[in-house]
């Protein structure tokens, strides 16, 4: 590719061709990591199924605890003595997510 630059205040112009011949890939290596990707695919499926799993999981935990201690929401409108055994479950669950950090997807979910 060439690219020709002209500055108008001064009527210098400078002129440069970029080339791409170091570290191209060949149609082979292009090709053998297209297998790879494809290979691989399923694997990476799972692992990202997992990861949401336990996000969904994090992010239920932390709602909960905002939800049970927001005055707007149930703060005030329960008992609290079911808030403690609420907190109690989500601590529960987070020291489980914690302990379990290997746990499959269907793990996570349940």
């Amino acid at each position: 590719m060439s690219v020709t630059a002209h500055e108008k205040g001064t009527g210098k112009q400078e002129s440069i061709t970029i080339t791409n011949d170091k570290g191209r890939l060949s149609k082979e290596e292009i090709d053998a990591m297209i297998r790879d990707a494809e290979k691989f695919a399923e694997q990476d499926k799972a692992v990202k199924e997992k990861i949401d799993a336990k996000n969904s999981l994090e992010n239920y935990i932390y709602t909960m605890r905002n939800t049970i201690d927001d005055k707007e929401k149930l703060a005030d409108k329960i008992e609290s003595e079911d808030k403690d055994k609420i907190k109690d479950a989500l601590q529960e669950a987070q020291d489980w997510m914690n302990s379990h950090e290997d746990a499959d997807k269907d793990d996570l979910e349940s």
